[in-house]
Formats: structure tokens, C-alpha cells, sequence
């Protein structure tokens, strides 16, 4: 005997979630194009190559951030008869391919950067980086706040790997400033490029992070450790549950998948069992509120009789 959640309609949390996730990943595509424009212009009247970097780095957000939406798209639908599990990992196949475009853009920094070590150049029209950053760190620096507040509101992998990927995108504005200062007004030639060369590390770190993370969610990793006990507490706390064993647990998109298997007297109507698992599975679900959870009942000690007819 198994109890667990039906396949509901969305409720009118779930529906502003996916409200805030779509503007989100509209925002992000808005702001990479709008950078774009900007950037492109600032570079050519500059000729640095940390500017350059930042293009680049815009360029690869569009990209990202278009497969980012069309995945959040497809990963709110809800289940159907071919998928029973819903669409939530598509979230993670954004993860992946924002992972990517990430690593690209840090290559080809690299490669730019190496160049410019070799060729250095005088950095011209400072002023103008200057003002490009400025509204670059602004403009990029309110997307990632409000990235944020949906991350934290619906929990999206997908929206969180494109805030992190914007996160970085405000640090590597930051360090153009630098190189562009050190570059005029100190006389570092070099300082130009150096400062691309370790911010194409510090973007392949970041494109690790988000394929790692990606990576976990499409291989189905448990839940973290301390949430996989919160749910054992949960159970345990029931008068009538003995025990709680194998128990399994996965993430995809929004919503969290929770089974296990709970230990009660052997000598409880079917329909007592029922319902000391329907209440376990409502207290789970208050808990983790995206979940769907199965539970399946055993009579205490029916492991060790297994054991021991084998």
C-alpha cells in the first residue's frame, strides 16, 4: 500500500513563481543586448581588451540567457502523460549549456589576452570605458539583485546559474575599471591584458560551479544531508511510525520527489496504515511544499524475516 500526492493544479504561489521566473529570464535578455550595444561602442573607441572581455562576456549572455528562457518555458509546464515527473529538468540542461557559453567566453579571453601580451597597446578614450562601466556595474548590478529575490522566492537552478554568471559579470567590470586606470594613468601596458587573463580563470571557475551543479541535479544526487534528516524527524515523530528506511530523494526544477518506507505495527488495518502514511506525507509536504512523496508501509521487523527465510 502506497500513499502519495496526486498531480494538482498549480496553486497561486506556483503561478507568481513562474510569473517572476519568466520577467527574470526577460530581464536577463534585455539587459545582455542592451550591454551589448554599449560595450561594442566603448571598445572600438578604446581598443582595450578588457573592455573587449566584457563584450564578449555580453555577447555569450545573450546566448545564454535565450537558452535560459526558453527553458524556464519549457520546464513550468506541467506534467503530462510523458513526462509524470513534469518538465523541471530542463532547468538543468540550461544549467549545462550556461556552463558552455561560460567556459567559450573564457577561452577566447585567454586567447585575446595572450595576443595582447605579446602585441601591447595603449589604451585610448579612457573616459568613455570609464562611463561604459559605470552603467554596466549599475545596470548588471540591479539584475543580479533581483535574480536574486527570485532564486530565493522559487529556488530556480536555472535562474540562479544565470545570476551567478551576472555576479561575475559585475566583478569582471570591476577589475576593467582597475586595468583601465593602471593602463593611462599609471603607464602599465600590461595591465590590460593580466586583468583578462584572471578574469577568464575566474569565469572558468564560475562555469564549473554551474555545470557542477547542473550536473548533480540531472543525475538525480540526493537532497542535502540535513534535509534528508529533517524528513526522517518529520516521520519519526508520528506516534505510529516505528521506523523510516530507504529512503530516496531527487530535485528537479522546482519540485522535490521524496519516497521511502515507513516501519509500523503489523497488526494495523490496511486502512490505519493509510492513514498514518497520509498524515506523514501532509507533514512532509508542509515541510518541503514542492514535493511529491511516496511512502510505502512495512510491518516492523519485516526485513530481519526476509533475512532470515533467504
Amino acid at each position: 500500500m502506497n500513499a502519495t500526492t496526486p498531480n494538482a493544479p498549480l496553486n497561486s504561489d506556483r503561478v507568481a513563481d513562474a510569473r517572476l521566473m519568466t520577467i527574470a529570464t526577460y530581464a536577463a535578455v534585455c539587459m545582455a543586448l542592451t550591454l551589448i550595444t554599449i560595450k561594442f561602442a566603448g571598445w572600438l573607441m578604446t581598443d582595450s581588451v578588457s573592455l573587449l572581455s566584457t563584450l564578449i562576456d555580453s555577447l555569450l549572455d545573450v546566448g545564454a540567457s535565450t537558452v535560459n528562457l526558453l527553458a524556464v518555458r519549457h520546464a513550468l509546464q506541467p506534467a503530462d502523460e510523458e513526462h509524470r515527473f513534469g518538465h523541471g529538468k530542463a532547468e538543468s540542461l540550461a544549467g549545462l549549456a550556461q556552463a558552455a557559453f561560460i567556459s567559450g567566453s573564457a577561452v577566447f579571453l585567454l586567447l585575446q589576452a595572450g595576443e595582447r601580451l605579446y602585441h601591447p597597446s595603449l589604451v585610448t578614450n579612457t573616459w568613455v570605458g570609464y562611463g561604459v562601466m559605470a552603467f554596466s556595474i549599475v545596470a548588471t548590478l540591479a539584475l543580479v539583485l533581483f535574480q536574486k529575490y527570485v532564486v530565493k522566492r522559487t529556488g530556480s537552478l536555472a535562474i540562479s546559474a544565470d545570476s551567478a554568471h551576472y555576479t561575475m559579470d559585475v566583478l569582471v567590470n570591476v577589475s576593467v575599471v582597475a586595468s583601465l586606470f593602471l593602463s593611462t594613468q599609471l603607464g602599465w601596458v600590461l595591465a590590460d591584458p593580466l586583468f583578462a587573463i584572471a578574469i577568464s580563470f575566474y569565469i572558468l571557475h564560475g562555469a564549473y560551479e554551474v555545470g557542477i551543479a547542473a550536473y548533480h541535479v540531472l543525475m538525480d544526487r540526493e537532497l542535502p544531508d540535513k534535509e534528508r534528516a529533517k524528513i526522517k524527524e518529520i516521520a519519526l515523530k508520528h506516534p505510529k511510525v516505528n521506523d523510516v528506511h530507504d529512503l530516496r530523494t531527487r530535485l528537479s526544477g522546482q519540485d522535490s520527489f521524496i519516497q521511502m518506507h515507513l516501519e509500523m505495527n503489523g497488526n494495523h488495518t490496511l486502512y490505519v496504515a493509510h492513514e498514518i502514511a497520509e498524515d506523514v506525507m501532509l507533514q512532509v509536504q508542509n515541510a518541503f511544499p514542492n514535493a511529491e512523496v511516496l511512502i510505502h508501509q512495512d510491518p516492523v521487523g519485516i526485513d530481519e524475516q526476509r533475512a532470515f527465510n533467504d
